[in-house]
């Protein structure tokens, strides 16, 4: 097999992809955070920022966000979209790109996939497993 055969997607992100998600994520908080911005809807809310996912040619940056407490969050989605090009300005003038990727919102979901994960890990089902798990590994001794 030729060398570099495979595809991008499936190996994952690229380094650059990585790095840029990072620089984009943050400057991106900071703006959030210092309401750098003319629209004073989102001035109300704090807005978490975990994730920035780039594409592979570095012009779409998919932001994932979410609002402090997980109150309102179509209508800060909503507000975010509508001021994706003003925050776009004010994320480039803190990057040194050469292109200042465009900025699409989407809900954080991790949050609640992490706590659906713990509940589970949590239930008494799984607890019977793994308590039946321990007791055959201890008669092995």
């Amino acid at each position: 097999m030729k060398r570099g055969s495979h595809t991008a997607a499936a190996a994952g992100p690229s380094q650059r992809q990585l790095r840029v998600g990072e620089l984009v994520r943050h400057a991106l908080a900071e703006v959030l955070a210092r309401g750098d911005f003319s629209d004073p809807a989102l001035g109300k809310t704090l807005i978490t920022v975990p994730e920035v996912r780039m594409s592979p040619d570095l012009k779409i940056a998919t932001c994932y966000v979410m609002p402090l407490g997980g109150k309102d969050e179509k209508t800060v989605l909503a507000v975010l979209d509508a001021n994706a090009k003003p925050l776009r300005g004010e994320v480039g003038r803190r990057l040194d790109l050469k292109f200042t990727p465009e900025l699409r919102f989407r809900l954080d979901t991790s949050f609640d996939e992490g706590a659906r994960i713990d509940a589970l890990l949590r239930s008494p089902d799984v607890a019977r497993d793994l308590d039946g798990a321990q007791e055959e590994d201890g008669d092995d001794e």
